[in-house]
Parts: C-alpha cells; sequence; structure tokens
C-alpha cells in the first residue's frame, strides 16, 4: 500500500544489486523485514538459516523481525548474534546454512540493511533470487508457511570463526606491532577473538574498539582517506609495523605501512593473489574491473590466470565458483577466498598481510613495492543529477582517440597503453565514483582531473 516500507516503489529503492540497504524508519522497517524472512525462505525453499547483526541500535530488532518471519513461514533459526558479516559467512559455511545479515556496512548511522545468502556463503543478488524475494514482498504473499511454526535457536560461532581464519593464514616469524582501528564497528567484537590467539606473536594496539553504531569517531568508511586519518598518526606514534583498518561490518580491510602511509588495496590484492599462488600454482585470481593493471600482470606472471568480472560481492562469487579461482579481489577492500567458500573476509585479508610481513625482515613499505607499479588514484566520488547523461558524455569524450579501448561491463571503462579509468555508479547512493591510474603521477593525475572535469560538469 502507499506509504508502506513494502510498496513497490519502495522495494525498488531499497533492493540493491546485491543487498537490501535503506534509512530505518523510512526505508526500512520490522514491518519489511519481516515479509522479507518470509519471502526469503518461500523463494528459497529453505528449511533452516542463520541470521547475524551488526552493532547499528536497528539491528537486533529488524534481525529479531526477519526470524518472525522466516519461523512463521516454517524455517528453523539460528541466531548468533552480534558478528562481522564475514562472521556470518562463516557461520553459513560451517553450519552448512543459509544466512542473512542485518548491517548497512559503511554507510552512515540511519542506515541498515540485509545482506542474505545461500548455504555455504553462496551469494544471493538481483541475479541470483533477490529480485523474487522483492517481488514476493511487493505481491503482499502470504508468511504462512506449510503450516508447521520454525523454532529459534542461539550458536555462538565467534572462537570458531577465530580459529578458522589462523588455519588459512597462521602469522609466524618476527614479532609485529599492530595498530588495529575498528571504527567502532564489528571488528570491535572479532578482532580481540582473533588477536588473543596470536598474543605471543603480535602486540596489538587496539583503537575504536567500542561497539557503536552512531560511529561517535568517524565513519567506518576505511576507502574514504579522511577516516584513515588517526590511524595513520597512531601507527607513526607507536612506531608500529602495520595498521589495520576496518569498516563497519568488518569484511573489508585497508592496511597503513610503517611510515603511515595509504597501501592501495589493489597492492594488498597482488601480494595475497601471490601467496595463494604459491600454495596453488597456475590457480585462477579474480579481479574486478577497477582494479590496478599491475594485478592481472603480476597474476600472469606468476603463472596463473587473472579473470576480470564486475564490482559487487555476488559477481565475484559466482565467478570464482564457475572457475574454481583460488582467490578474488575488488579494489574497494574486499577479498575472496576459495578455502573460506569463496566469501569476503577483511580480517583474512589482514592476517595474509601480517604473515607476509612477519616472514621477512623488511618494513612493510619494502615488502609491497614489488606490487606496487602505477600511480592509483583512489576513488573519487562525485553526486550528479543523471548518472546516464554523464556517463554518455564521458564515452562521446574520448571514443574517437587514438589508442583508446571502452567497454561497459560495468559503468564505463576507459583504457589506453599509459592510462585507464572506470566510471561507475554506486549501488547503494546518488553518487559516480572515478578510479583512474597511469604510467606516471602526472600522466595519472591529468587523466584523473579531465575525467573529474567532465562528470562535474553535470553534461
Amino acid at each position: 500500500m502507499a506509504g508502506s516500507t513494502t510498496s513497490p516503489e519502495n522495494l525498488s529503492k531499497v533492493f540493491k544489486a546485491y543487498d537490501v540497504r535503506g534509512i530505518v524508519g523510512e526505508q526500512l522497517d520490522e514491518e519489511l523485514a519481516r515479509a522479507t524472512g518470509a519471502a526469503y525462505v518461500a523463494v528459497l525453499g529453505v528449511d533452516a538459516l542463520v541470521i547475524g547483526y551488526d552493532m547499528r541500535p536497528s539491528s537486533p530488532a529488524l534481525a529479531g523481525a526477519f526470524a518472525d518471519g522466516a519461523t512463521t513461514a516454517g524455517a528453523d533459526v539460528t541466531m548468533i548474534g552480534l558478528a562481522s558479516t564475514d562472521q556470518l559467512y562463516f557461520a553459513s559455511g560451517h553450519l552448512n546454512l543459509p544466512g542473512a545479515m542485518f548491517t548497512a556496512s559503511h554507510n552512515p548511522a540511519q542506515y541498515n540493511g540485509i545482506k542474505m545468502c545461500r548455504a555455504l556463503a553462496q551469494p544471493v543478488g538481483m541475479e541470483s533470487g533477490l529480485a523474487d524475494i522483492r517481488d514476493r514482498v511487493a505481491a503482499g504473499a502470504p508468511v504462512t508457511g506449510s503450516g508447521r511454526s520454525g523454532s529459534i535457536g542461539e550458536h555462538d560461532v565467534l572462537q570458531a570463526y577465530a580459529a578458522h581464519l589462523l588455519s588459512l593464514a597462521p602469522v609466524t616469524g618476527r614479532r609485529l606491532k599492530v595498530v588495529v582501528d575498528a571504527g567502532n564497528g564489528m571488528a570491535g567484537h572479532t578482532a580481540p577473538a582473533v588477536f588473543e590467539r596470536l598474543a605471543d606473536q603480535v602486540e596489538m594496539i587496539p583503537m575504536y574498539f567500542e561497539l557503536d553504531g552512531t560511529f561517535p569517531n568517524h565513519e567506518a568508511n576505511p576507502i574514504e582517506p579522511a577516516n584513515l586519518v588517526d590511524l595513520q598518526k597512531r601507527v607513526i606514534s607507536e612506531r608500529a609495523d602495520i595498521g589495520l583498518a576496518f569498516d563497519g561490518d568488518a569484511d573489508r580491510c585497508f592496511l597503513v605501512d610503517e611510515r603511515g602511509e595509504l597501501v592501495s588495496p589493489s597492492t594488498l590484492t597482488a601480494l595475497i593473489a601471490a601467496r595463494e599462488l604459491a600454495k596453488e600454482p597456475g590457480a585462477t585470481v579474480i579481479h574486478n574491473l577497477i582494479t590496478s593493471r599491475a594485478v592481472p600482470e603480476i597474476v600472469t606472471e606468476l603463472g596463473g590466470t587473472p579473470v576480470r568480472t564486475r564490482v559487487g560481492h555476488s559477481y565475484i562469487k559466482a565467478t570464482m565458483a564457475e572457475t574454481d579461482a583460488i582467490f578474488g579481489g575488488e579494489h574497494s577492500g574486499h577479498f575472496y577466498f576459495r578455502d573460506f567458500w569463496r566469501a569476503d573476509s577483511g580480517m583474512l585479508a589482514a592476517l595474509h598481510a601480517m604473515a607476509a610481513l612477519a616472514e621477512t625482515d623488511r618494513p612493510l613499505s619494502e615488502l609491497l613495492r614489488a606490487y606496487e607499479r602505477y600511480p592509483l588514484s583512489g576513488e573519487i566520488n562525485s553526486t550528479v543529477a543523471d548518472q546516464d547523461v554523464v556517463l554518455r558524455a564521458l564515452e562521446a569524450a574520448y571514443v574517437d582517440r587514438d589508442g583508446v579501448t571502452i567497454d561497459r561491463l560495468d559503468g564505463l571503462s576507459v583504457g589506453h597503453a599509459d592510462w585507464a579509468f572506470n566510471v561507475r555508479a554506486s549501488n547503494t547512493e546518488p553518487l559516480l565514483r572515478l578510479n583512474a591510474e597511469g604510467k606516471d603521477e602526472p600522466t595519472m593525475a591529468r587523466v584523473r582531473d579531465e575525467a573529474l572535469a567532465i562528470i562535474r560538469s553535470g553534461k
């Protein structure tokens, strides 16, 4: 009905490419969560599932409403309570259950959302069930199942999660000093469980571990450089070996080196790819289209097979399944591991970085030098009234230039022997995101500024 969060108009706004995301009370409420829980059970045909939630004030009630809808539809629910998103994926794999995670990741405090998966953390995106769930909610389908009402139980998987991650990336070698910025997000819940097992190997210095969904210190979005300033300062003042920053639901991780300098997620992708290829020579590695071209170059040089894909976890995971890839990396800070049910884990990526660092006596900046080839702009966001108009203007500006290639696998990718950039629309916010690189700093800056001028002209 009009004004309801379950109206088709509202559902078209909150059901994104690979999750549900909206402003609590206005776009996402318990009514929608309950209906989505029932539709999830009906569409996926599940009889049991696992549910976790983040530290946002609205998360427990939304998760409870989803569980109510699911049990009414006949499914048994296992609640794991407070969790990072990768902890929910672990539970899905460990317990062999489909799952739902209540989080809005890095979005501001007024938002919340639902990330859903099948058993073994297999993705549910718009093309793999999410559209059907949305349509069932919009149709007002009854929430009742076959007459059986499901049960709700609890199961704590935090310690099993920590043990599993460390079995995949053990940290041995020299002792490290590590600063961890949880941003008042879920890494404040998971990092203590992981790092207490590394007490003999790592001195951890915590920052903003208090779980607080109002994010009182800075936004839990480490892709924005402003949110890493505190971590950079602390790494320098503590003379730490490495700094780790996590987003709100802790499925993304960003690094700061011993100099306080930001490390590109593409560089971390290349490092982890090298480690995984050493375990399985010739394996396939996935990278999304905004990752630096250094990643496929390095994968190829190491004897692996690079495969390019769209941005977004449902696309990456599907491509990993199709190719049996050992690892996948996104320039946004998501890292996917075949041994972790092809799911993304910021904590596992952090452990790989620490393991690589502990195995050498060199500082992180020197270790990473082999994986850094091209200056990168980082992700630059612009609010644009009409995204399609701007993308067409960009394409028109470059399409007839010598040596330029253009594709639209995801947004607009423009390539040249000396530079490249991608511009794509955000799936969760009214933004265009630009990522550019060049053979040297002046080339990158020129291409970045030229593309930004067109984007921000609004033409």
